[in-house]
């Protein structure tokens, strides 16, 4: 995999204080790198970067990337989009202004500054899949007047304007379609199947199976999302994507449920709730591509990834902070 010179740099992170972009954050300055962690706390957190804040190379900004931003780096990681169904649900349009005026304000920079910029996009672009597993050159599914349209179709637009500035200004942009993913940081109540299960389980309720619980997910460990979402950014320029990043296992939501009960030691029993609209029947990704280019495929299995995601809930709950 042809790769750049590693001296330090200084990364843009939008989203920086969120779930993935925390641990992104953790593995840059881990690297030697400096960071600039843009988020405006509407579901991200300062207590996932407290322990970045006396690093001598980590700065933390309170922004909106709505609005524009004037700084000098090395390369941009845009995170910036709540990517919960609860929470990008929650107001819909700033949702999509995030995705849609947001990359345009972050490519503007890249543009100004002539430097990579990777789009955290998702596995949402699909939608409900007419096809399985998903490959990138699959055009999705969507319902552009759904109440989940406001994400798929805000990352499809962003993913529309990250190509349109690579064909028009030569903008080295790299693109990384998302697929479930999981570990500590996550939002207790973000609405996410893994974090509902756990939080069910640790306060000793039912859990929770939409539907007949046979849909399917694929869940990726945090760790390994945050090694691909790197080795992209660290390709040459001619690598754009989109590039699929997540754990190509299948899981049903009732061997999930059966595996976070395992974990949890709860005495929870399954009930069924009706399916919410839109959600996709099958989610599970094609990593070819990621394998080729970026010589990068999952190493840690579900029930590896849970155990380290259940003690962190965990925690939480026994803090009384969930």
């Amino acid at each position: 995999m042809p790769t750049r010179n590693h001296f330090r740099k200084t990364y843009l992170v939008t989203g920086g204080a969120g779930f993935i972009g925390s641990h992104l954050c953790d593995r840059l300055i881990g690297a030697g790198h400096a960071v600039l962690c843009v988020d405006n706390y509407l579901t991200g957190s300062r207590d996932n970067i407290a322990h970045l804040l006396d690093d001598p190379h980590f700065e933390a900004m309170r922004h909106d990337v709505t609005f524009p931003l004037f700084v000098e780096v090395d390369g941009i990681f845009n995170l910036a989009c709540p990517a919960s169904p609860v929470h990008y649900q929650r107001d819909p349009v700033q949702t999509t202004k995030t995705s849609v005026h947001g990359a345009i304000n972050m490519l503007g920079l890249a543009k100004r500054l002539n430097v990579p910029i990777l789009q955290a996009s998702t596995s949402e672009v699909y939608g409900d899949p007419e096809i399985h597993p998903q490959t990138e050159d699959y055009w999705g599914h969507v319902n552009p007047i759904g109440t989940r349209a406001c994400y798929d179709e805000g990352k499809r637009c962003a993913e529309t304007l990250f190509f349109d500035y690579h064909r028009e200004h030569d903008l080295e942009i790299k693109v990384a379609r998302i697929f479930n993913t999981y570990g500590p940081r996550m939002h207790p109540n973000d609405g996410r199947v893994v974090s509902n299960f756990i939080m069910q389980a640790l306060r000793g309720e039912d859990i929770t199976l939409y539907g007949d619980g046979e849909q399917t997910r694929s869940f990726c460990y945090v760790d390994d999302l945050v090694e691909g979402l790197l080795r992209l950014m660290n390709t040459d320029a001619a690598v754009t994507g989109p590039v699929n990043l997540g754990n190509p296992g299948e899981f049903t939501m009732r061997e999930l449920a059966r595996a976070v009960i395992d974990e949890t030691g709860a005495q929870s029993q399954m009930i069924h709730a009706p399916l919410p609209a839109d959600d996709p029947r099958q989610r599970q990704p094609d990593i070819s591509l990621a394998q080729q280019t970026l010589e990068w495929t999952p190493t840690v299995p579900l029930v590896d990834g849970l155990q380290p995601t259940v003690a962190y809930f965990r925690d939480l709950v026994e803090r009384g902070l969930s």
